[in-house]
């Protein structure tokens, strides 16, 4: 057993607890609150006085499928051959010995979701990980945790080189138009084929999009745009389907459309320069404006478009732009948990959830020199400042 005490807990689930305590036994947390007494035999920790909070949750990232320091040996982002991919898997081309998970965890990011990027329409599923460990099967809180669909100037840019479809933004939604349509139908006939006690035929792509149809899973959608923020939900209205809005540089022009859509918006990446046209109004008062809209909204690094240790930066620097300071922490927890379904797990310190804690030596949303003191996954310390 392990115990946290003289803690300034940030629980994101309840107010704030002063001098208080967090027991954990077998990778969960078993209570919370002040002054909770150490059972014999327990480890205990001295926060003394330190903030507390849950482990950091990216919402949206490619982790260990851009590998640092590599290139094209280490590039397993997009399968630029085929727009419509969905079989892909992250788990099979994510590295978990990249030196951007030790990065991350030092920093106080413990739970990752990563996959592949937005070169094709459909890109195939996303996998929600740890940042602590070696093998990724080892490493999974969800999987698969979304399925990647991206609209807008990627697709385009990819296939137009390619003199093949999708060159337009009507050719990318009629493409994804068609695999929803065609999986539909495959589920229709495999569950006709099962009744009759026949062997149904196989398709992969379309096996692989059934998860999405049945809602099991949202299409997790890249759209900087409007325009194309709007034809990702029209489509996934028309198909009954779930969605996460991912990047939505656009976001804050038309919130209150998006407050009444309801769907859960991941934004960013906002560090940096608006390095294409769809980019043309990114902002850091993206987050507060959608936020006071009422849109759930988490903030995303897009690792390794910023550096995933760069996430409470993110989060502090739209504190800076106006989004109010719990806000920002939810953004990069238990917003982010809910937005892409293992809320469960992580993104709050509670009874029953994964023991995924952070102490910091500052408050990581206003202090630009604030530092993870200590990092602890799964009930394990995998990072202390004083032994590294």
């Amino acid at each position: 057993m392990l115990l946290i005490k003289n803690g300034l807990i940030y629980t994101m689930a309840n107010s704030v607890i002063k001098n208080g305590s967090i027991l954990i036994d077998g990778g969960k947390i078993v209570n919370v609150g002040e002054n909770l007494a150490a059972p014999s035999n327990c480890e205990v920790i001295d926060a003394e006085g330190r903030m507390v909070t849950p482990g950091f949750v990216e919402a949206h990232c490619h982790l260990g499928m851009c590998e640092s320091s590599i290139g094209f040996e280490g590039d397993d982002l997009n399968e630029t051959t085929d727009p419509l991919t969905p079989h892909l898997r992250a788990i099979d081309g994510l590295n978990p010995m990249d030196a951007a998970l030790k990065e991350a965890y030092r920093g106080g990011v413990t739970t990752a979701v990563s996959g592949p990027g937005s070169a094709n329409v459909v890109g195939g599923t996303f996998v929600a990980i740890k940042t602590f460990g070696h093998r990724v099967d080892d490493m999974i809180v969800k999987n698969p945790a979304a399925m990647k669909v991206a609209f807008g100037e990627n697709p385009k840019r990819v296939y137009n080189a390619q003199k093949k479809a999708p060159v337009t933004r009507m050719g990318v939604a009629a493409l994804l138009r068609e695999i929803l349509f065609e999986t539909n139908v495959y589920m229709q006939k495999k569950e006709s084929a099962l009744k009759e006690g026949k062997t149904p035929d196989f398709n992969m792509k379309l096996e692989a999009m059934l998860p999405v149809i049945k809602k099991e899973i949202p299409i997790k959608v890249h759209a900087h745009r409007a325009d194309d923020i709007f034809t990702a939900i029209r489509i996934a209205n028309e198909f009954d389907i779930d969605i996460t809005l991912d990047h939505c540089t656009d976001g804050h022009i038309i919130a209150h459309d998006l407050a009444k859509e309801g769907k859960g918006v991941i934004i960013g990446p906002s560090f940096g320069h608006s390095s294409k046209f769809e980019l043309q109004n990114m902002s850091w008062d993206t987050p507060k404006i959608l936020a006071e809209a009422g849109v759930k909204i988490a903030i995303t690094t897009d690792s390794p478009e910023t550096p995933l240790q760069y996430l409470p930066l993110c989060a502090g620097l739209a504190h800076k732009a106006g989004l109010g300071e719990i806000e920002a922490l939810k953004a990069i927890t238990v917003n982010a948990a809910e937005i892409i379904g293992i809320s469960d797990r992580v993104g709050s310190i509670e009874p029953n959830k994964d023991a995924d804690i952070v102490i910091f030596d500052g408050n990581p949303i206003k202090d630009l020199d604030c530092r993870a003191y200590i990092t602890i996954i799964n009930g394990k310390v995998a990072y202390n400042a004083n032994s590294h």
